[in-house]
């Protein structure tokens, strides 16, 4: 069994673990201190060093993204943290700024002050008020005992932080159409380059990164880029939260080092609920190609779960047990995606439609056995062929799920419904007969 590693997570079973006091009392704000003493380099040197790996679903090195901002001219440039956190089954970000926001607030001045920004943003999904409000609450108390503002500890940088509440849209969490939602238009994908990075939030340079990144970034400091280092596996290193869901005897978040199996975790959270059986299970949210109980054991980390035909994401372990329908699974995920398109390509806006009409179909038994050829070839015509990867994720539940679920489908096509819900199919039957 591995042992989980609580660090961002330690003390959220506190009363109070989302005020300052709380945050004090458990290291809060030592790390901002320790930095505002070092060269702006040396702490993007030992982000470097660390290994992190972006935690917002692509992995991309954080210390390599903040040292790809050009040299200083003079102007502003900004550090932007995606809290826009809303792919079904991710749910990471949003009980980590509930229960213990000063993380991502000193992580976020210590980012700040690394790259030389004075004026940094946090895009909330406007949803979550609850959220919203408890982040507010933190910055106003960062704020009022001079972690933020001016001249923070004495050290001459100053920084305001700018909580945004966002207007509800899921390609928002697309880094450049979050930009553009910031500056106040439609959220939609930029073309690139250039890249934030060159000409970000008002065209000037702009580092984006996520809420779990930027909040690990204290705990790093503090303890040091070889000990961050020495969790996790040789390309995957540190810890993460993995948010467990679904069909499990105790769902939730388990902070562990990356490589941890799902055997693992399911042990944790007591197994699959009722006694039942594994039949499906997402590694990085409903944008990832499922695995089944045949992958109970590959090491969640970014290169194996690749290796393994998927992608680690946003850690979003969505289980679901032999009871379960896959048609009607990926049918309700491709919903959301044909939903939640900006609309801006032809490839998403028409191919997720077609998705959804056609899965639909199959799930009330209407079709033929063509309609699977039909799912993959418009699969294959959104594939890497989106403005961003919205389209590309949507089509990673209906490709793997025929790969490993072909005969399931099929099922649905003999019985002229759904094998798991026959009621609900003669319904659909009789409704459609009717029209």
């Amino acid at each position: 069994m591995t042992t989980l590693t609580p660090i961002l997570t330690r003390f959220w079973d506190h009363p109070q673990s989302w005020t300052l006091a709380t945050y004090e009392a458990n290291e809060g704000y030592q790390a901002l201190t320790r930095a505002l003493a070092m060269e702006p380099s040396a702490l993007v040197s030992m982000a470097k060093d660390s290994g992190l790996r972006g935690r917002g679903g692509a992995g991309f090195p954080t210390g390599m993204k903040w040292s790809f901002l050009p040299p200083s001219d003079g102007g502003p440039r900004y550090l932007v943290v995606n809290a826009d956190e809303s792919e079904p089954g991710t749910c990471k970000d949003i009980p980590l700024m509930m229960a213990a926001p000063h993380f991502l607030i000193e992580g976020v001045a210590i980012t700040s002050y690394a790259i030389g920004c004075n004026h940094a943003f946090i895009y909330l999904r406007g949803e979550v008020v609850h959220v919203y409000r408890r982040l507010m609450r933190a910055v106003e108390e960062a704020y009022a005992a001079g972690h933020l503002g001016k001249d923070i500890h004495g050290s001459g940088f100053d920084l305001d932080v700018t909580v945004h509440a966002g207007a509800g849209a899921y390609i928002c969490g697309e880094e450049t159409a979050l930009l553009d939602s910031l500056e106040g238009r439609r959220g939609q994908p930029r073309s690139k380059p250039p890249f934030p990075a060159v000409a970000g939030l008002y065209a000037r340079p702009t580092v984006v990164n996520n809420v779990e990144s930027i909040s690990s970034i204290p705990p790093i400091l503090l303890h040091g880029a070889s000990w961050f280092a020495g969790m996790g596996t040789e390309s995957s290193k540190g810890f993460g939260i993995f948010s467990l869901s679904g069909h499990v005897t105790n769902p939730g978040q388990f902070e562990a080092p990356l490589g941890i199996p799902l055997r693992e975790l399911l042990d944790m959270a007591g197994g699959i609920r009722g006694g039942k059986r594994l039949k499906f299970w997402t590694p990085g949210g409903s944008s990832t190609p499922l695995f089944t109980d045949a992958h109970l054991d590959v090491p969640l980390d970014f290169d194996a779960v690749a290796k393994a035909g998927s992608m680690l994401g946003t850690r979003a372990l969505q289980i679901f047990d032999e009871t379960t329908c896959v048609v009607r699974a990926v049918d309700r995920w491709i919903e959301f995606y044909k939903h939640e398109s900006c609309g801006k390509c032809t490839p998403c806006r028409e191919g997720t439609w077609w998705l959804k009409q056609i899965l639909g179909r199959i799930e009330h038994g209407h079709g033929t056995e063509d309609d699977l050829d039909k799912l993959l070839d418009i699969s294959d015509n959104i594939l890497g062929r989106s403005f961003c990867a919205l389209g590309d994720g949507a089509t990673s539940p209906v490709t793997s799920s025929i790969q490993y679920f072909r005969d399931e489908y099929l099922e649905h096509l003999r019985q002229g419904g759904c094998p798991f819900d026959r009621d609900a199919s003669s319904l659909f039957a009789k409704e459609t007969a009717s029209v």
